[in-house]
């Protein structure tokens, strides 16, 4: 469809059609203002608020203070993506049996265990001094839209009366109490080194997760690594996770934190061919229709910002304010620990506490069933926090601390401080008490500064790492928490530019502090700083390019390692051949870089444990990458000698050419990796939906390039090569001339299926392409399509 032509949508009611930008839009399902667009009344408004919707379905709000700009956020969000928000919040409250049925109990359970169950006055005050302020008018808004609703029945999303129920209200508190949302760390990995420390000894694990800085792990005093029951994450997963709806059921995507990273990098004007400098952020996450990501400009005397948040939380959490930019990516700091405790056999409600027998809290809640009576759920905690399993035979419990249950973690909230402020040293103060995620921030302003802020709540622990379970009997404890001032921080670097990729970039003096061993290896970020380096004068155009860059470095070193080997096999000859003369860029279009990812991820990761640690093989899904790269290019540690090195290499290779033709027939020169790797925006409802239904909320599948280890990165998984996540939102802003800047989402901006903007966005991100960012108010009149009004009922 072309830019200038506007689709009619079913749910918006859309009556005028355009040929030219910024001719408005009558809605049926709002009144006609006198200039030609549409007027809503909005309860709690206390003074009209324009918004202009932009030909790529950005929204551009105008109001006269913050209280209505935040007002008009919620609402705004609520008509635009209302059933996404409403089941965050319904999940995230753990009120899904509610509507759902009783197949949802236990997933309402397990969520409730991870709710903010503080003070909300401490709470409220650890973030901006109007944080209470702004979710309750971001709230009303949301509530206001809910109340134009009830006038207005059959404007209802249709994803509610396929599932048979209608919206709820928002409190201010659901803004902040629901914690389960945001990425978490690394409770998982600690189990995982459990069992492998069970099967094969805990120095085993560096083969499925690489240390950084280098450490020896020990198994704490009084831990058992084979005693773990099996199901002892069910509950913690099932918490964390979003909800699937799969025959009549539903079901949770296991999510690999390893794999959602982001990329961000900032260019002093010294190095940028205007002199300005440059800010690209690209986060990486779980993909799905509509985005996670939803980009907004919020304007009221004092407050100018524009960029990404998400659709349920007020704010902006990237992007700029006309003074200072700002990108984040995971700083992936240890913000979690399983705990294990000795139960009093005679009464599994007291687990051992140093001396004595200590109580658990226990709490009865009730949780409402759609179609039966209520339920009533027990929720027990220790001291140190949910419990998730009771092994009632070995007289055992578990039980998460994590940081992100404390005051000031709700993720993404305290963007509300740092979006407005307009110094480095106000960005820094912001960041201070910043709690979740963990994040590196790259910053750059007007007066050609750019700089990096780490933040979050990380836990200093005493007498352990972090890295297995530890009993809960007070030998392992918390001193409390490191705050933004303990972390580094860089202003105005001599390079001339900052980079992370959520690579392990702690300096030296800071790598003692116990704040996390498990990196994301370095390829993203190594290509990022090869590519910067080389540039004497970027430019945006650039940034865009690299953003969509495929070059994988392990290939480049995995690659290097054939040009010695030989086979008399004619088949793995040819094999060898087209690695070989392979440029290492993982297009899609690509014969080599399907080969490469087979044999990598199905064939040569997995022949590597199975050699290197026998014993772990069936607990150890694939090798860390970098450790595979390091001790093939040196063996000795893991493999014998160079001789194994290249018998894995070569045996591996063959399985891999044999399973891609299978997959893609036997001509070479007809394979794609795109044949295989693609992207699907999936609707979370899509499991209850028919055929037709999800043709119509479904967006893909999408021929995919890149790879895990590429600056573009696509994980996937290797069942079917379905990219998990990966860059929806990119960013890239033109310090101080903002009108230059550009942006995409994926699919699109809407949440309405039959919006022209649902989908409209998903081939300019499939072929690296972007829409203009546009900030002030000449360039949003140049590109708008449609007009609203909101004014006070």
């Amino acid at each position: 469809m072309g830019l200038g032509q506007v689709r009619l949508s079913r749910r918006q009611g859309l009556v005028a059609a355009a040929g030219v930008a910024g001719a408005g839009m009558i809605a049926s399902r709002a009144s006609a203002s006198p200039d030609g667009g549409a007027q809503y009344r909005v309860r709690g408004l206390r003074a009209p608020v324009e918004l202009i919707e932009d030909r790529y379905g950005v929204p551009h709000l105008y109001a006269r203070d913050e209280d209505d700009v935040f007002l008009a956020q919620g609402f705004n969000a609520a008509r635009e993506r209302l059933f996404q928000i409403d089941l965050w919040r319904r999940r995230g409250l753990g009120l899904l049996a509610e509507v759902l049925g009783p197949e949802y109990v236990e997933q309402d359970r397990a969520t409730r265990l991870f709710l903010y169950r503080g003070d909300m006055a401490v709470e409220w005050g650890r973030y901006a001094p109007d944080a209470q302020r702004i979710a309750t008018r971001f709230t009303a808004g949301i509530n206001a839209y809910l109340d134009w609703l009830d006038e207005h029945p059959d404007q209802l999303p249709e994803e509610f009366g396929i599932l048979g129920y209608r919206p709820a209200r928002w409190a201010p508190e659901d803004v902040v109490r629901i914690r389960s949302h945001g990425l978490t760390r690394n409770l998982t990995s600690e189990v995982r080194r459990a069992r492998v420390a069970c099967a094969a000894g805990v120095d085993a694990d560096l083969v499925r997760q690489g240390l950084q800085p280098e450490h020896r792990v020990v198994v704490p005093e009084g831990f058992d690594p084979c005693a773990l029951p099996d199901d002892v994450l069910d509950v913690f997963e099932l918490a964390t996770q979003q909800v699937e709806f799969r025959d009549g059921a539903v079901r949770a995507t296991v999510r690999d934190p390893a794999t959602e990273g982001s990329n961000n990098w900032v260019i002093s004007g010294e190095r940028t061919a205007t002199g300005r400098p440059i800010l690209a952020n690209d986060p990486h996450r779980a993909y799905s229709a509509p985005s996670l990501r939803y980009i907004a400009h919020l304007s009221a005397p004092g407050l100018d910002v524009i960029g990404a948040g998400e659709p349920a939380l007020p704010g902006i959490c990237i992007g700029h304010n006309g003074t200072i930019a700002f990108g984040l990516t995971i700083f992936p700091v240890d913000q979690e620990d399983l705990y294990v405790y000795q139960l009093d056999p005679a009464d599994h409600t007291r687990y051992r506490y140093r001396d004595g027998w200590e109580p658990m809290t226990v709490l009865r809640e009730r949780v409402a069933v759609r179609g039966e009576a209520d339920r009533t759920v027990e929720l027990a905690f220790t001291r140190h926090g949910p419990v998730i399993r009771v092994d009632e035979q070995r007289h055992l419990a578990y039980a998460v601390r994590t940081a992100w249950l404390e005051p000031g973690m709700s993720p993404y909230f305290g963007s509300i401080a740092y979006m407005r402020a307009r110094s480095f040293s106000e960005f820094t103060e912001s960041m201070r008490n910043w709690g979740a995620p963990t994040e590196n921030q790259v910053y750059a302003d007007v007066a050609g500064n750019i700089g990096w802020v780490p933040g979050g709540r990380a836990p200093r622990r005493v007498g352990y790492d972090g890295l297995l379970p530890v009993p809960g009997d007070g030998r392992y404890e918390w001193d409390g928490f490191y705050s933004g001032d303990d972390l580094p921080c860089r202003l105005n670097p001599p390079e001339g530019f900052i980079a992370t990729a959520n690579q392990f970039n702690l300096p030296p003096e800071h790598q003692g502090m116990g704040l996390g061993f498990e990196w994301a290896n370095p390829f993203r970020h190594q290509r990022i700083v090869e590519v910067l380096s080389r540039q004497p004068r970027h430019s945006v155009a650039d940034s865009a390019v690299l953003q969509n860059d495929q070059v994988s470095i392990p290939a480049r070193r995995l690659t290097a390692l054939l040009y010695t080997l030989d086979s008399g096999d004619a088949e793995l000859r040819r094999a060898l051949r087209l690695l070989r003369d392979w440029d290492a860029v993982e297009s899609a279009d690509s014969a080599a870089a399907a080969l490469f990812e087979v044999w990598l991820s199905k064939h040569l990761g997995p022949g590597f444990v199975r050699a290197a640690v026998p014993d772990a093989a069936g607990v150890i899904d694939d090798a860390d990458t970098l450790v595979l790269l390091g001790e093939l290019e040196n063996p000795g540690r893991w493999l014998p000698d160079a001789a194994a090195r290249d018998r894995l290499l070569l045996d591996t290779l063959r399985a891999a050419w044999s399973e891609v033709r299978q997959l893609l027939g036997r001509g070479e020169r007809n394979w794609r990796w795109g044949t295989l790797h693609h992207s699907f925006f999936e609707h979370p409802a899509s499991g209850a939906f028919d055929a037709a239904q999800r043709a119509r909320f479904d967006v893909g599948p999408l021929p995919r390039g890149g790879s895990p280890d590429t600056v573009n990165q696509s994980s996937y998984r290797t069942a079917d090569f379905r990219q998990t996540n990966g860059p929806s939102f990119r960013m890239v802003l033109d310090v101080g001339d903002w009108d230059s800047s550009i942006a995409v989402n994926t699919p699109g901006q809407s949440g309405d299926p039959d919006d022209p903007h649902y989908r409209d966005l998903a081939e300019l991100w499939r072929t690296g392409r972007y829409f203009p960012l546009a900030y002030t108010r000449a360039a949003v009149e140049r590109i708008a399509e449609r007009r609203f009004l909101l004014l006070p009922a």
